[in-house]
């Protein structure tokens, strides 16, 4: 175990990242440390959630405790046993049938009563920081969907008051890639990390899994979300049989399928940078055939160029390009994830391809790019 935990603070030094303390992640949790910014960290389905409310649980037990270990775990007013959770604003969808106080996971849920609230960034989070003086832990669930000032607001509260933040949260995309800069900045800033992993939801395989698989289901057939999918999607927590609307599962390397990303960077972004120059035809060509005609575009020669090059390749890839608005995958791609395209430019796409408004709404707006269509 010891060189396993070694190896996996050597794989975030050699990212760029500080040399953190990575601890086992099953210990009762210590609420005497003050000062502490803590990710748990894992894909989906790994239980980090789960972690806390063991922690919260862990929490009703130290509260127990008077006279000298009482003294130990407060600061500045606050006592570190004192665990306020912080659900984010925009993941209130995911799980509709538990009460309004529960703080739920897929094996169930801890009532918190009125030490549990909603933020939407990190001024909401401020707001109930100041509400709440004395609650010395925090659990901030989700913390890479929020802005980036959230990572300084808590390495600050940390440092000043000897609050304990612990950040449930991905850290790694659908893509394999840091999430975005807010999971960069938390890695920066914090002290410690708890990963935790799971098994590979993958029919035939027991193989440890990193990683989160996103798919969707085009009549009950599994179709790989293509690398330029919209990089957030907000939604609920249950399987969808919508080419629209994605669903999300553990996969280990070897069954984690990212079809597309080759194609992004050799053909779709060049497209956009063309585009972002004042020539926008060739682009407006590409996304008219992934539009309507997806066979005969430039996406489906790359997939199956890479299918006939590689011997390992897996034929499921061919199967993303059974999904639904490509084209306004792609767009969003452009516009909200890359900045390449005006807000004209975008009208203009939509307009003479007549692509699907409201899912191009919802998606925007998803990535925090509202656009009036």
């Amino acid at each position: 175990m010891r060189d396993e935990l070694d190896d996996n603070a050597h794989l975030l030094r050699n990212l760029g990242f500080p040399l953190l303390d990575v601890h086992h992640p099953f210990n009762h949790f210590d609420f005497a440390k003050p000062g502490r910014r803590i990710l748990v960290v894992g894909p989906m389905g790994s239980g980090k959630t789960e972690y806390s409310a063991r922690l919260w649980r862990d929490s009703l037990v130290a509260r127990r405790k008077n006279g000298a270990a009482a003294r130990e775990t407060l600061t500045a007013g606050a006592d570190r046993r004192h665990v306020f959770v912080v659900r984010q604003a925009l993941d209130s969808s995911r799980f509709p049938d538990y009460p309004p106080d529960a703080l739920a996971y897929r094996g169930g849920y801890e009532r918190c009563g009125t030490s549990i609230g909603q933020a939407r960034d990190s001024f909401s989070l401020e707001t109930l920081l100041a509400e709440n003086p004395e609650a010395g832990t925090w659990i901030v669930d989700e913390a890479s969907f929020f802005d980036e000032r959230i990572a300084y607001l808590m390495k600050n509260e940390s440092e000043r008051r000897g609050l304990v933040f612990v950040c449930p949260t991905l850290v790694l995309n659908f893509r394999r890639e840091i999430f975005n800069q807010t999971a960069r900045l938390l890695l920066e800033t914090a002290t410690d990390v708890f990963p935790l992993s799971a098994y590979c939801e993958h029919d035939e395989c027991l193989a440890d899994s990193l990683y989160t698989y996103r798919y969707y289901l085009v009549d009950g057939r599994e179709c790989p979300a293509l690398y330029f999918d919209p990089l957030i999607i907000i939604g609920g927590d249950r399987t969808k049989d919508d080419g629209r609307e994605p669903n999300y599962c553990t996969r280990c390397d070897r069954h984690h399928r990212l079809p597309g990303k080759e194609y992004a960077y050799l053909t779709l972004k060049p497209l956009g940078e063309r585009a972002a120059r004042g020539d926008i035809g060739p682009l407006l060509a590409e996304l008219n055939a992934l539009s309507g005609d997806v066979e005969s575009s430039r996406l489906a020669a790359s997939l199956r160029a890479r299918a006939e090059a590689d011997e390992n390749a897996d034929p499921i890839d061919l199967d993303s390009l059974r999904l639904p608005c490509i084209a306004e995958r792609a767009l969003v791609y452009l516009y909200a994830e890359q900045n390449l395209l005006s807000v004209e430019q975008l009208r203009r796409v939509i307009e003479d391809l007549g692509l699907d408004v409201d899912y191009l709404a919802r998606r925007l707006a998803d990535n925090r790019r509202p656009v009036e269509l």
